[in-house]
């Protein structure tokens, strides 16, 4: 495609057909993710517009957003006709829309489900490509009080040490813990480990009179809850 010397540029298409004009005439929601990007892109290479560089860039990623936010600057450059300004672009709009998504849930404040509690935690471990382990603090309402990075790990595993989860919980004071770790595979069927954590963590917890709520195993834009599947 790249040897094609005939495109057209998009200052010669059709004036509802350009992603900057179409935004304006029809609204934001009218276009496509190629054409989105190519908005933040600016212009395309030698060979291709701005849009056919968008579509290659999403076609790297197999037109998944999600796995976009994970690649680096370096990563992107490596795609003929991104220099470092695109990149840093691409990344920084994706950032704000993480944050975006980050900022309305934990507004709500009040956990009242297993997906408000994924809501909070997939802004904190998705797009990573290691495990992380956080917990979510609450009060007696099932308010959040905080929330708390436990610790990274690796491609695998991550280490979750009982004594920082309930010393933090005590802290802050707080009646209730959820839990929650991602799979970075996108596989959030729970490990053996993963089970006996939670039981471990639950066991503690009584001691404490601090109870587990749930367990939630994060992958891409989907969770496994133990709490939703009886396990707790």
């Amino acid at each position: 495609m790249e040897n094609d010397t005939t495109y057209l540029p998009i200052n010669c298409w059709a004036e509802d057909d350009r992603p900057r004009e179409k935004l304006l005439l029809k609204g934001k929601h009218t276009l496509s993710d190629a054409e989105l990007l190519a908005i933040l892109l600016g212009s395309g290479s030698q060979h291709l517009s701005a849009v056919d560089l968008a579509k290659e860039i999403l076609h790297r990623v197999h037109g998944n957003l999600i796995e976009l936010s994970k690649l680096t600057v370096s990563d992107l450059k490596k795609i003929h006709g991104v220099g470092p300004a695109k990149a840093v672009t691409i990344l920084a709009a994706l950032e704000l829309g993480r944050r975006r998504r980050a900022s309305e849930v934990v507004d709500r404040k009040k956990i009242q489900s297993s997906h408000d509690a994924f809501e909070v935690f997939q802004s904190k471990v998705a797009e990573k490509n290691y495990e992380a382990f956080w917990i979510m603090l609450l009060n007696r309402a099932n308010r959040i009080l905080a929330i708390e990075k436990i610790s990274d790990g690796g491609i695998s595993g991550t280490v979750a040490d009982p004594k920082k989860i309930f010393k933090l919980a005590l802290d802050h004071y707080a009646s209730c813990i959820i839990l929650c770790h991602n799979h970075p595979s996108g596989n959030t069927d729970p490990s053996q480990a993963d089970i006996q954590l939670t039981h471990k963590l639950i066991e503690a917890g009584k001691f404490l009179d601090l109870e587990i709520l749930d367990h939630v195993i994060v992958g891409d834009e989907n969770y496994y809850s133990f709490a939703d599947e009886g396990k707790i």
